[in-house]
């Protein structure tokens, strides 16, 4: 079994990753504003998560980082976003990228793949690539140990 796996181009970043946790837990810790704010260095994803609602991640000083649109919500099981930088204009500008997650238990750990799309290059793509792995690797220390990781320097 592979506890990581990193794959990215400039129109496609995926990621998996398995998190000691339930799929329901897992699904509110990507799901709530409160938690997301704990893993995520600050930035809150906020959304009532039900398929056609927009969702949004706001900074820590209320400005909106990223947004878009939920496509599909599977709870606890698939979560689908159209997914756009709000805060730089060159990002702003390539448009949406599509952000897929997807949970599968696995005995006592999920899996938790994440891709990370574009039809085009993109350079929000290259960006995600080290985002990621950083928030992600503060999600699994949080649901695993109850803290999460500091902001990487930097």
């Amino acid at each position: 079994m592979r506890w990581k796996e990193i794959a990215m181009s400039d129109t496609r970043f995926f990621y998996v990753t398995y998190i000691r946790t339930t799929p329901e837990r897992l699904w509110q810790a990507l799901t709530s504003a409160e938690f997301t704010g704990q893993y995520w260095f600050g930035y809150r994803l906020e959304s009532d998560w039900q398929p056609g609602a927009p969702w949004r991640m706001v900074f820590p000083d209320g400005r909106v980082a990223d947004a878009g649109e939920v496509l599909e919500a599977v709870p606890p099981r698939r979560l689908v976003l159209s997914w756009r930088n709000e805060a730089w204009p060159e990002l702003h500008a390539d448009g949406f990228t599509r952000c897929t997650f997807e949970l599968e238990p696995d005995g006592e750990m999920v899996k938790l793949s994440i891709t990370h799309a574009a039809e085009r290059p993109h350079a929000l793509i290259s960006r995600v690539a080290s985002g990621w792995p950083q928030v992600l690797a503060s999600l699994k220390s949080l649901l695993e140990t109850g803290r999460a990781l500091s902001r990487p320097k930097g």
